[in-house]
């Protein structure tokens, strides 16, 4: 697959961006709202073809769950445990992928590292057929309702909404690229008990990323030594690949790379706004595996 072209096809995409009206960057497709530019409905119809293999490495998460952030500490594991380095600055998210990416996608040595923002109902069957094994990043829906807001109005391919109160109103909605938070999270508790799948949330990464990448090392059967998952750790906080984020993802790296904060939805929700999402939470996630996992009693109230 030639990562360099395609890199240059989405910066080419983002800067046509900057000359479309904010209501035509979007579009539905099976219900669900996308990017028109970066996931046009080529892309979504070819991966219905699109051929999963049992040995792919995918990384699944809600948008600004910490999917980026993985993506970096994930290819920081393959290349440890296998001497294969990648060379991309793009998200692997399969979703991005035209017809010709997906049929080069064909011709790739495994272990292939893939990764989507979908639902799991959405993401192509064959992944599912295949027994592909899913890392799935979760993080509390305060947090990453603030993260998107940002990234959506710094990110030309999605529509500015500037008005926190219009973004929170969508969010809440699901009416949103990629769906509704609460769709996700709901879909992705009842394969909880699948062994191709495991969750990691956030801010249990935040706490004890060295933990996380030893369990990330275990999940794909590689085998990397203690010093190896040390190194991998000290070199993939938040931080670090802020830092790095200009060699990593170019003119995107101040985009993607915002705070990395827990807690930092209490410098904009309102009391009422706050209330609303505990009750929400409550409604969907509450007496849930995934609502206990994402500890929300102690990041969120």
């Amino acid at each position: 697959m030639n990562t360099s072209a395609f890199a240059t096809s989405v910066q080419s995409k983002m800067e046509a961006a900057k000359e479309i009206k904010d209501e035509e960057k979007l579009y539905r497709y099976n219900g669900v709202l996308y990017p028109c530019l970066i996931c046009p409905e080529d892309n979504l119809k070819a991966l219905e073809n699109i051929e999963a293999r049992e040995d792919d490495i995918m990384l699944v998460a809600y948008p600004k769950c910490g999917f980026n952030w993985m993506v970096g500490v994930v290819r920081k594991i393959i290349t440890e445990a296998t001497g294969m380095k990648i060379e991309s600055r793009m998200p692997p998210l399969i979703e991005f992928f035209g017809p010709d990416v997906i049929k080069a996608l064909g011709e790739t040595p495994s272990p292939r590292f893939l990764g989507t923002h979908m639902h799991p109902d959405n993401i192509p069957a064959s992944f599912h057929a295949k027994k592909t094994k899913m890392l799935v990043i979760f993080r509390n829906p305060k947090d990453t309702l603030v993260s998107f807001y940002h990234f959506s109005n710094n990110n030309p391919v999605l529509p500015s909404l500037e008005s926190w109160e219009s973004f929170y109103s969508h969010f809440m909605s699901g009416d949103v690229p990629w769906g509704s938070y609460f769709d996700h999270a709901l879909a992705w508790e009842k394969r909880m008990d699948d062994p191709n799948v495991m969750i990691v949330t956030y801010e249990e990464l935040k706490q004890d990323l060295s933990g996380g990448v030893r369990q990330i090392n275990t999940f794909f059967g590689f085998s990397l030594t203690e010093a190896q998952v040390q190194q991998i750790a000290e070199g993939s906080t938040f931080s670090a690949m802020k830092k790095s984020s200009a060699n990593s993802h170019g003119t995107l790296g101040n985009i993607i790379f915002r705070k990395g904060e827990v807690g930092d939805w209490k410098n904009h929700f309102t009391p009422e706004q706050s209330q609303e999402m505990d009750d929400a939470f409550n409604k969907h996630l509450a007496g849930t595996r995934l609502g206990a996992k994402l500890n929300y009693q102690r990041h969120c109230q």
